[in-house]
């Protein structure tokens, strides 16, 4: 009596089994997507915004001349007096500065003009 239950039983675990066996490609296929997915995230907020920061600072360091008012990152607010390869001269007070073109974050007037804040 029991073998027969058994028997009769036995197509039904075979069937569950079978669907409850996943794909090893179709499991590759969503990895790889999602790693490429989160490379596609990691792009857009992290590594875009700051290829965009640089290229605007990139922008204002071309178009830096002498008599500009600029602010530092530290916050020294200064008057460009020259404008080497890697270093600009400012006048801040009675102080003269030399500060890479990098510490460099604004430009608050251009030679006479005021600029837009951003």
């Amino acid at each position: 009596m029991f073998s027969e239950v058994l028997n009769a039983l036995t197509p039904l675990f075979a069937q569950q089994a079978q669907q409850t066996m996943s794909n090893p490609t179709g499991d590759t296929v969503k990895f790889v997507l999602t790693i490429a997915m989160f490379g596609v995230i990691m792009y857009v907020l992290m590594i875009r915004p700051q290829q965009k920061k640089a290229k605007e600072h990139d922008t204002l360091m071309k178009g830096l001349r002498a008599g500009d008012k600029v602010v530092t990152t530290s916050g020294i607010l200064g008057v460009v007096l020259s404008i080497k390869d890697k270093t600009v001269s400012l006048r801040s007070a009675d102080t003269k500065l030399e500060v890479l073109k990098s510490a460099i974050a604004e430009v608050t007037e251009r030679s006479g003009e005021t600029v837009a804040a951003s």
